[in-house]
């Protein structure tokens, strides 16, 4: 067995999240010769190919997957204890990586994690926002909150509270243009549609008499952006129906900028999700951020489900906030 093998795992971790060995290596305080021959003695140690070397950057094997997912593991426990002995108490500290998407985050999830922060002034938050998935392996997440369940069977997930779109528009655009009633009515209109990683969202489902219906927009008559904050804004300006999660969408129905359409058509959705490594260990700070979060996302939801004209925007079925 290597004689450094915890070192020899650091410098692997640090060469995936990287992308760079010779990066890794500076990091550690290793020349790129050194770092070369520690993670040729890993894997041959291992009798296994961690990295693919046919490109310029560095690209984790299948087995090398599977390795990181161990190493952080093991590498983040080492970390707490350390940490745990030299502080001499059960201190929250460190960082965090959050990943969420965009509008969610500022609005939302941004404030609450300044709460938790003012409660644990040693913790740092690395907080990547958008409206792309985050690969929790690859982009070094260790929590993410999701509009949906993910199917990665490499993640654990718990489910956090509630989810369901509301068709919308300002009161200016209605005013303009009519409101409609029936999906039908929607050919007649403009849209603010957000582009993803995966396309455009360009397809919306609703429910009538036991039914499901689907729209496509017309793009010809739509406005795209990948971004969530623009496509709020373009919403609020006036300039087209768009539909958002209820959770980016409820200041703004409660506050009377955003008018909810076709409501009795609305079909509740995947709930929303935080997801984090499928592993037996979960450092105290992510598990003590996870447990802060159900716990403001079940007063939000309660708070949601019985605040005045609540009815006139949620489906009729709402399902426990509860696993």
């Amino acid at each position: 067995m290597a004689t450094d093998r915890l070192g020899d795992m650091r410098l692997f971790s640090e060469a995936a999240v990287l992308g760079s060995l010779s990066s890794a290596g500076r990091k550690l305080g290793l020349s790129p010769a050194a770092a070369s021959a520690r993670l040729q003695k890993l894997e041959a140690a291992l009798q296994t190919k961690l990295f693919d070397r046919s490109t310029r950057k560095l690209r984790l094997t299948e087995e090398g997957q599977q390795y990181l997912r161990y190493c952080k593991t093991a590498l983040d426990a080492v970390d707490d204890a350390e940490a745990e002995l030299l502080a001499g108490r059960r201190e929250i500290r460190g960082k965090i990586r959050i990943s969420a998407s965009a509008d969610f985050g500022r609005r939302t999830l941004k404030p609450w994690l300044d709460e938790f922060c003012q409660a644990h002034p040693r913790l740092k938050i690395a907080l990547t926002l958008s409206d792309a998935l985050s690969d929790l392996l690859q982009d070094d997440i260790d929590l993410a909150i999701r509009f949906g369940r993910p199917d990665e069977s490499t993640l654990a997930t718990r489910r956090l509270a509630p989810n369901w779109r509301v068709l919308c528009a300002a009161p200016t655009y209605l005013v303009r243009h009519g409101t409609p009633l029936t999906v039908g009515d929607l050919a007649h209109h403009d849209f603010v549609v957000l582009s993803t990683a995966t396309g455009l969202l360009s397809e919306l489902h609703f429910e009538s008499n036991g039914r499901l219906q689907r729209f496509v927009i017309p793009l010809a008559r739509a406005w795209e952006t990948n971004d969530g904050a623009l496509a709020r804004e373009w919403l609020l300006d006036g300039k087209g129906l768009a539909r958002r999660t209820i959770w980016d969408a409820v200041d703004d129905i409660r506050n009377g900028r955003i008018t909810p359409l076709l409501v009795q058509n609305a079909i509740e959705e995947a709930g929303v999700y935080a997801v984090f490594h499928a592993t037996k260990y979960m450092p105290p700070r992510v598990r003590a951020i996870l447990d802060f979060l159900v716990m403001k996302f079940e007063s939000a939801t309660s708070e949601l489900l019985t605040m005045p004209h609540s009815e006139t925007f949620k489906p009729q079925k709402i399902t426990e906030t509860r696993n």
